[in-house]
């Protein structure tokens, strides 16, 4: 009889998992307290509007390829991708923007533009970029981190010698780069890491390999499309999925995880995986002596920013709008403090807006516009409807400056998202919107550990675990854990 696998949520981690325990002939459920599956990546529909609720770059078209192909698909057999040309747009104020091309070339002449003689060194950056991007997402990622020996090699130290762990992303980027609009433009992938570039390590760097070099792509449909394909996948792997479905307790007999208990019945197991929040899992659905961490250790963690963000219709087409759109617009350095060294309201928030409707006609009715706005904030901020209508005008102030029209009296459908929100459909550890901040002091060994150390049955995957945040590596963490399953409950 095929063992079964319980598993906590249908989010990337949880379906990436589920579907590889699947393939291997394991009798996999999933468990999901929303009504869709997708987790942070779910989608609504309103006033003719179709809205991706959270992850909307499409970024390392590698992971997914590698992920479909593991099951002998691709992405196409799901989705239909496009390249976006330009990759994005850098706004620095209502009269200066600038588009980021696809394609190398075309960059290089852009950075020439602004600091004559770039060109090489941009490919010097992007090279040692390309050798941190293979190592990183082709060694470290795919270790679960269980032990010290998986890192003693004499290959694996001269990797990390060349990896730049030690060296901080600002001072790394300004040994290429002395233009403050370079500069803004290199360091913007490192801002939803969870530290300023200054506190950021220099690996991260493969961040733009992916972003200069692979390219900005999107899904027709919407983010959610990859969502569609893997739960199709799964399904036709022989994965069960439960929709509305709280899960209230992991029951645990003599260090073993015996049953699940949701609000609508009970769930027998012989491994359970962990794919909602880990904070959430330990303090809430496991007994205190069970769990792996205390309440001073999660105090202790460093977290990647929170988000809000207004989901809108438009009655209208928005001039000047890409489809990703960066306001860079105010002081970079004051948000970022504002975000990890004194949490706070931010004073003057850096924002974006995507603007898909650009690229996908199926996402808004006839004549206009779909606009998702994100500010990152800090974690775990008092969050009202006072503060979030204040931050709303305040951005779209200074969109429509931008575009040279008024906006808001032409949205027809306004929905906002924060804090509470993400606690509320989550879990989320303190309203968290990236998981924890990839700081050195938070990687590989020193992230919460993928299994509980006192009930051997229990693994974790996800956002808050390895190797991290984002939508690849949580495909990564969820096809890591299931290998660890593989090796303990064949």
């Amino acid at each position: 009889m095929p063992k079964r696998v319980l598993v906590i949520g249908a989010g990337f981690a949880g379906l990436s998992a589920a579907t590889s325990l699947a393939s291997k002939g394991y009798d996999v459920t999933i468990l999901e307290k929303n009504s869709m599956p997708g987790g942070r990546a779910r989608v609504f529909e309103a006033n003719g509007f179709t809205f991706d609720m959270g992850p909307s770059w499409y970024w390392m078209p590698d992971v997914f390829e590698s992920y479909f192909a593991r099951f002998g698909k691709k992405p196409a057999d799901y989705y239909d991708l496009v390249r976006l040309d330009p990759s994005y747009s850098v706004v620095f104020s209502p009269s200066e923007a600038v588009d980021l091309p696809a394609g190398l070339s075309n960059l290089e002449k852009l950075f020439e533009q602004f600091e004559p003689g770039s060109s090489p060194r941009l490919r010097d950056f992007l090279n040692q970029a390309s050798y941190k991007y293979d190592v990183g997402m082709n060694n470290f990622v795919w270790k679960p981190s269980r032990s010290v020996t998986e890192f003693l090699s004499l290959k694996l130290l001269y990797d990390v010698t060349r990896l730049d762990v030690f060296q901080s992303f600002a001072s790394h980027a300004r040994k290429f780069f002395t233009h403050p609009r370079l500069l803004e433009i290199v360091e913007f992938p490192v801002l939803f890491l969870g530290a300023t570039p200054e506190n950021t390590p220099a690996m991260y760097s493969l961040m733009n390999y992916a972003e200069m070099a692979m390219g900005t792509w999107y899904p027709m449909g919407g983010m959610h499309q990859i969502v569609k394909g893997m739960v199709s996948l799964a399904e036709e792997k022989g994965v069960k999925i439960l929709l509305n479905q709280t899960v209230q307790k992991i029951d645990v007999t003599e260090g073993t995880a015996r049953r699940v208990v949701t609000d609508k019945g009970v769930f027998e197991s012989d491994v359970v995986v962990a794919g909602a929040d880990y904070n959430h899992v330990e303090t809430a659905l496991v007994d205190p002596a069970n769990r792996n961490y205390d309440d001073a250790y999660w105090k202790k963690r460093v977290m990647a920013p929170s988000s809000l963000l207004f989901y809108l219709g438009v009655n209208k087409r928005v001039p000047r709008l890409r489809h990703h759109n960066l306001f860079f617009d105010e002081d970079f350095k004051q948000h970022a403090h504002e975000i990890y060294e004194d949490p706070q309201w931010p004073t003057k928030p850096l924002f974006y807006a995507s603007a898909p409707s650009k690229t996908d006609p199926s996402v808004a009715p006839d004549g206009c516009e779909n606009l998702f706005l994100l500010i990152p904030v800090a974690p775990d901020l008092a969050d009202d409807e006072t503060t979030r209508e204040r931050y709303y005008h305040m951005i779209m102030e200074r969109l429509e400056a931008y575009v040279g029209e008024d906006v808001r009296s032409h949205v027809v459908y306004k929905r906002s998202y924060a804090h509470r929100d993400f606690k509320s459909d989550y879990n989320a550890f303190r309203g968290n919107a990236y998981g924890l901040a990839n700081t050195l002091r938070q990687t590989a060994l020193l992230k919460p550990a993928l299994k509980n150390k006192k009930v051997n049955n229990l693994f974790y995957t996800g956002q808050l675990t390895v190797p991290g945040p984002g939508v690849p590596p949580s495909l990564i963490s969820g096809l890591v854990v299931a290998d660890e399953v593989v090796k303990e409950f064949a």
